[in-house]
């Protein structure tokens, strides 16, 4: 079985290890070896977006977390984090400048993840001046205690391929703990926040946005609070883990021990 989580061929755009001019020779490679494990796998697909790059239908069980019965507790009002790895296509620099502007406002951002070697240096010297905390990689479980409790939660993703039908779980895991959001327009993070009423999209690339946002939400502690309850009774009903798990667990039992039928069989070679 193949669990399907990431667009890789899109994702090798923003790989910072690879080098560019090789990006646009793999991203064929890549579709290519994914058209062959689809004949040679079974298929789970981690989102809906996913389902153009295959030929076949494949059943979709969404990439999501577990959500307390009740949210931790309320928004604070001096704390913006963001937890995931940090790069300049998740919103590195804007977040640096947004933390800039929010210093002066006594407003702490904290960048809870590791970091692209790209991006290290103005992260450190970010902390130096006492414009962020910057903490690195901690396991995701206690990272996600850290922000429990925060003004915001900030999803600054860029405009690229591979945000565009992905959907950005860091979003649900902030909303799982009554944490308001805010987001640029990347239309899965446009399509949680916005029904759900739990926080603000600002434009790419605006820090100053972004700060705006966040000070709105500090100077309303009911704004802030309603956006908490609102995220977390949205993320319980639609992304609580056990609500997925059983049909999940129903796909791997119905294939347990079946024999792969015809239409995934590996083929006779082309000629």
């Amino acid at each position: 079985m193949w669990d399907v989580h990431e667009d890789t061929a899109a994702a090798l755009g923003m790989k910072g290890w690879l080098p560019a001019p090789a990006r646009p020779l793999l991203r064929p490679a890549v579709r290519r070896l994914e058209r062959r494990g689809e004949r040679r796998h079974r298929l789970l697909l981690a989102e809906e977006g996913y389902r153009a790059r295959f030929r076949d239908d494949h059943p979709v069980v969404p990439n999501t977390t577990y959500v307390a019965d009740e949210p931790p507790g309320a928004p604070d009002d001096n704390r913006a984090v963001y937890v995931g790895h940090i790069s300049a296509a998740r919103g590195a620099h804007e977040m640096i400048e947004a933390a800039r502007l929010l210093a002066a406002e006594g407003v702490t951002v904290e960048l809870i993840g590791s970091a692209d070697e790209s991006v290290k240096p103005a992260l450190r010297d970010a902390q130096r001046r006492d414009v962020l905390r910057w903490y690195g990689f901690v396991p995701n479980d206690r990272a996600l205690r850290i922000a429990e409790g925060a003004m915001v939660g900030l999803a600054l993703l860029h405009d690229e391929p591979n945000y565009r039908h992905s959907v950005p779980t860091k979003i649900i895991e902030y909303m799982a703990r009554g944490v308001p959001v805010v987001a640029t327009p990347n239309p899965p993070a446009v399509e949680i926040v916005e029904p759900a009423e739990c926080g603000f999209i600002v434009p790419f690339g605006d820090a100053a946005a972004a700060a705006e946002a966040v000070l709105r939400l500090r100077k309303d502690p009911d704004l802030r609070a309603e956006f908490g309850r609102r995220g977390h009774k949205a993320a319980r009903e639609q992304f609580h883990w056990p609500v997925h798990a059983a049909r999940f667990v129903s796909h791997l039992e119905s294939w347990a021990g079946q024999a792969r039928p015809a239409a995934i069989m590996e083929p006779a070679a082309d000629h």
